[in-house]
């Protein structure tokens, strides 16, 4: 018998991801398979790839029922999920991947959303300096969103190292259409994404913007950040491909030490990478996987650095990471039921 995870929310596309990634783990058994608006619906209507999950149904949420498992996972929006946080024992080990407790902020919560602030769990991103020790002794650890993600792995080296200006950053990164959600909108149909690509939430209001301002504010020592973040939909079901740049501190420096810093900060990490020099990320490569592309770098004429990162939205964006939180806080090996391998072509 293997621990036994509970998925709120399971009918989605994350949630979908969670139960692919549980039933090929070597330690983890799915135990109740939540999905309000589709209870009695069996899993594989939703899911047909999940032939593992044959005869079983997507059940009623009951928070009684979720608190019977060893961990949940909460595949929930952020409204839905703060109320259901709330109603499990504290005891009971959660990550959710909603962004309902990402920002210690309550007034950067109000800027961006419009429920009442939950407050803050640990933060879920184990390549951060000293946060597998966080993740491993929290019972709450709250996922990082996807955006967020490739931005900080990309940039939070950087700033630690000195080499960018945090009050100067300028991220500009493309998701494929599961990163909406399931919900319909016509705005995802086949006709209107294929062989296009749209801005949207630009100007500053995308709610991973003051995320993104958090984690790398700590890895600024606490300095000013200020980050333009504009977002687009691209014709893919999955993926991230995000152009992250900031002004250089000093004149002079090269693409190598952009390299270098990005090196030493996540040398031995198990699922980021940094590519060679001149091989640039590319979405196809990060599909299926949990794994992170990085390239970097320095525009002399402009006095820019230039990260691109590439991850899977739905891997290291959303469940893969969540996975790799819950590894932690069970004390199994950190890379179980993960992989670092993309899917390809």
């Amino acid at each position: 018998m293997g621990v036994r995870v509970a998925v709120a929310g399971a009918s989605g596309y994350a949630g979908g991801e969670l139960l692919r990634l549980i039933t090929g783990h070597p330690d983890l058994e799915a135990g109740p398979l939540t999905a309000a608006a589709s209870a009695g619906t069996p899993v594989t209507q939703a899911h047909p790839h999940l032939t593992l999950l044959a005869g079983r149904a997507f059940e009623a949420l009951d928070p009684a029922e979720l608190a019977a498992a060893d961990l949940v996972f909460l595949a929930l929006p952020h409204e839905e999920s703060a109320a259901v946080s709330a109603a499990l024992p504290a005891e009971v080990p959660v990550v959710d991947l909603s962004a309902s407790f990402r920002l210690a902020d309550p007034r950067a919560w109000a800027a961006y959303y419009r429920t009442p602030h939950a407050g803050q769990w640990c933060y879920g991103l184990p390549e951060l300096p000293g946060a597998r020790e966080r993740i491993a002794g929290a019972r709450r650890v709250a996922a990082p969103g996807c955006y967020a993600t490739a931005a900080i792995l990309a940039l939070a080296p950087l700033l630690a190292a000195g080499l960018a200006d945090p009050g100067d950053i300028v991220i500009v990164a493309a998701s494929g259409t599961s990163g909406a959600g399931r919900s319909p909108s016509a705005a995802l149909l086949g006709t209107e994404v294929m062989g296009s690509m749209s801005a949207y939430q630009a100007g500053g209001t995308h709610r991973h913007t003051p995320e993104i301002e958090q984690a790398l504010r700590a890895a600024a020592g606490g300095a000013e950040v200020v980050v333009s973040f504009t977002p687009a939909l691209a014709p893919m079901p999955r993926g991230i491909l995000a152009t992250c740049t900031a002004r250089l501190c000093h004149p002079g420096t090269t693409t190598g030490d952009l390299r270098d810093a990005l090196a030493a900060a996540h040398d031995g990490e198990p699922f980021v990478r940094l590519l060679p020099e001149g091989c640039w990320p590319a979405t196809g490569a990060t599909v299926g996987s949990n794994a992170a592309h990085l390239q970097a770098a320095a525009d002399a004429h402009t006095g820019r650095a230039v990260v691109v990162a590439a991850l899977d939205n739905l891997g290291k964006g959303a469940a893969g990471q969540a996975v790799q939180a819950a590894n932690l806080m069970l004390g199994l090996p950190e890379t179980a039921g993960l992989s670092s391998q993309g899917v390809a072509p």
